[in-house]
């Protein structure tokens, strides 16, 4: 009883140690991602309330609108598919958004078929080689950087990135940091078992 107690309590403190480390690669990555001037900038989706982008998802295309009038990408890839409760998808949501914004209609790229990070960046993947584009400044929320920068490099897209913060959501956004960490550990061991 005692050896399987011992067993347990190693195993527990193997698993927090690789949470620990794994969220120090979210934290690190997330802090020191720099966007380095590209041929695209890819928003990667996010909810949509109805018709409109959710408050993350506002930042994110907020953030992608400040690189573009910095000269920082010539086009701008709006990405995800209609999720549940959302009249619209979000690439259609994030268009509207950067329209409105004064982002020209012929620098915006959609991908509105899309339901995952893996798909999101596959297929902004084939549009932009559909249209001879080489990197990509890849935007999201600063937890989820890291993660995304290991499904880019398996999609094959050469990019930077570069993350948003949003302050007033505060905890949900330390809860993401929170949660990214178990996340990219599975990540890491689907890789391995697919070795």
């Amino acid at each position: 009883m005692k050896l399987l107690i011992k067993i347990t309590a190693l195993l527990i403190s193997f698993v927090v140690i690789l949470n620990i480390i794994a969220e120090i690669q979210v934290i690190t990555f997330a802090y020191n991602a720099k966007p380095i001037k590209s041929d695209a900038i890819i928003v990667l989706g996010c909810a949509v309330y109805g018709k409109n982008p959710s408050p993350f998802f506002k930042e994110r295309l907020n953030e992608a609108i400040k690189l573009y009038k910095e000269g920082l990408g010539k086009y701008i890839i709006v990405s995800g598919g209609k999720g549940l409760g959302e009249d619209i998808s979000e690439a259609e949501a994030g268009n509207g958004y950067l329209l409105k914004n004064g982002i020209p209609d012929n620098t915006i790229l959609k991908d509105d078929k899309s339901y995952s990070t893996l798909q999101n960046l596959e297929n902004s993947k084939k549009i932009m080689d559909q249209k001879s584009l080489k990197t990509a400044i890849i935007v999201s929320n600063k937890f989820h950087l890291k993660r995304a920068s290991i499904i880019a490099k398996e999609a094959g897209i050469n990019a930077s990135y570069s993350g948003v913060f949003v302050k007033r959501y505060f905890y949900e956004e330390v809860y993401g940091f929170l949660r990214e960490a178990p996340a990219l550990l599975y990540m890491y061991l689907k890789n391995i078992v697919n070795l």
